[in-house]
């Protein structure tokens, strides 16, 4: 087995401890037992670590997009040759199967070359002036230094998608990745430096969150932040970021809603929702799950996709025929049991699962909870865990009214064979993502992003680069 990696930090373009000495364990989810030992920056740290990403700017904002764009794509073929180091590194520390690793990572490699083709082509335009001999040229120019802060569930594609826009655009990044998942993260920056990055232009720290992110978002160096992570922290941020006006981009998680009509053929549905639910043990802020399914097929759906959710087989990710892994910690365990318990007291039933497999281990059983009634934890608050409440619904505006209740608008989902319903679904629901007959809604060339509570800004897509520059208005008469 490929040992885990070596922790550090990285700033200045220098593979470090932080200062202090002070540590803290990365624990394997499976097994509870210590990966590491992660290094926790301290304030001269981050400090050191402003003035380098601004420096790092100043360098790479000034190298043309086509240099910009080369050391992207030579640090996707190197992820690319390290595919299955890399993808040992992310089921140790965050659970997922390896299949599914590999998958993350196969992704990565298409955002980082996306990212470079697309830094070519943020042109400008010359619009012709009003004045005789004045031309107006209008120049997107890179924002400046970068604050990227990303989750430990997908610990390598998230760094991917801020990363690469980031670069892409001609920012430098100061990069705040998940205690929880820091090698993943390590392993995209050490193929870009490995790529040529010139020193400075990332910078990678780990320590306590809330600590970190006020000190680098108190400085001046910092104009733009991307966070994926909880409403709560959106809106803490949102109002710290105000004080100096920085730029944002949230993702801040969803509660996915999907509306099986009963035109379809039911074995099919399962084949597709199934693995889309239980995917990443339901740790996904697109994950489907708030399940309407309309009156004629209710009872049948259910059934069946208990039978397939029952079938699962859980284990540790490294093992031969693992179908989900654990949760990423200890802390899902019990927001399993207290989501389970609720449904249990307003009268749903738990048709399969519902409780922890074993005592070691993060693991929790797929579970389905019939009858969940609308005002249930599970219902209106996201799981993000292995948990699939299922309801049922009569018509096409109920439906798309219940759908619609909560303040997050992130992802939607519907299964149908009917094109009417497909386009009245889809035109309804209110999310900034929707699927019809399909889960696979997130791909590099499409904007990801919500609406409402769900965040702003998108990461994805060629709209994705644009969060990172700002349009220059100059008015040029050649001759005074």
């Amino acid at each position: 087995m490929t040992a885990y990696p070596e922790l550090k930090l990285l700033i200045d373009g220098e593979w470090c401890d932080a200062s202090t000495g002070a540590t803290q364990d990365v624990i394997n989810p499976a097994t509870e037992e210590v990966l590491g030992t992660l290094p926790a920056a301290s304030p001269a740290d981050l400090d050191a670590a402003l003035q380098s990403a601004q420096r790092g700017f100043e360098v790479w904002s000034t190298m043309s997009p086509y240099g910009r764009a080369a050391i992207l794509v030579a640090a996707a073929q190197l992820i690319r040759a390290r595919t299955e180091q890399i993808a040992m590194s992310v089921t140790l520390e965050n659970g997922k199967p390896l299949a599914e690793a590999r998958m993350e990572i196969g992704t990565v490699v298409d955002i980082l070359e996306f990212s470079a083709e697309e830094g070519k082509r943020l042109h400008g335009r010359i619009v012709e002036g009003r004045a005789p001999g004045v031309r107006h040229h209008v120049v997107k120019e890179p924002v400046g230094v970068c604050l990227a802060i990303t989750p430990w569930n997908f610990p390598i594609n998230t760094v991917a998608k801020k990363l690469g826009a980031a670069l892409g655009a001609g920012c430098s990044v100061i990069l705040k990745a998940s205690n929880e998942t820091p090698a993943s993260a390590l392993h995209l920056v050490r193929a870009l430096v490995d790529a040529g990055l010139p020193a400075g232009v990332v910078n990678v720290v780990f320590g306590p969150s809330a600590q970190l992110t006020n000190h680098l978002m108190s400085s001046d160096i910092v104009r733009k932040v991307s966070l994926t992570g909880s409403v709560p922290v959106g809106k803490q941020l949102a109002v710290f970021a105000a004080e100096r006006m920085q730029r944002l981009t949230m993702e801040l998680g969803g509660h996915a809603p999907v509306v099986v009509f009963d035109d379809v053929d039911i074995g099919k549905a399962i084949d597709l929702l199934v693995p889309g639910k239980f995917r990443n043990s339901g740790q996904i802020c697109i994950s489907p799950t708030r399940f309407f399914v309309q009156d004629a097929i209710y009872s049948q759906f259910v059934d069946a996709f208990t039978e397939r959710a029952a079938a699962i087989k859980v284990g540790n990710g490294i093992e031969d025929g693992t179908m989900m892994g654990p949760l990423a910690n200890a802390r899902r365990l019990g927001a399993m049991d207290g989501f389970v318990a609720d449904a249990r007291a307003r009268g749903a039933t738990i048709t399969t699962g519902g409780e922890r497999i074993g005592n070691k281990g993060y693991f929790f059983a797929p579970t389905v909870i019939k009858d969940a009634p609308d005002d249930s934890m599970v219902m209106t608050e996201e799981p993000f865990g292995p948990l699939a409440p299922m309801t049922r619904f009569t018509t096409i505006d109920e439906v798309a009214e219940r759908a619609n209740a909560l303040e997050l608008g992130l992802a939607s989902y519907a299964v149908t064979n009917s094109l009417d319903r497909a386009s009245r679904i889809g035109d309804a629901l209110q999310a900034g993502m929707v699927g019809i007959n399909t889960v696979g809604i997130a791909i590099p060339e499409t904007p990801f992003g919500g609406v409402k509570e769900s965040g702003y800004g998108v990461e994805g897509g060629p709209e994705s680069l644009e969060h990172y520059v700002v349009p220059k208005s100059i008015a040029l008469k050649t001759v005074l």
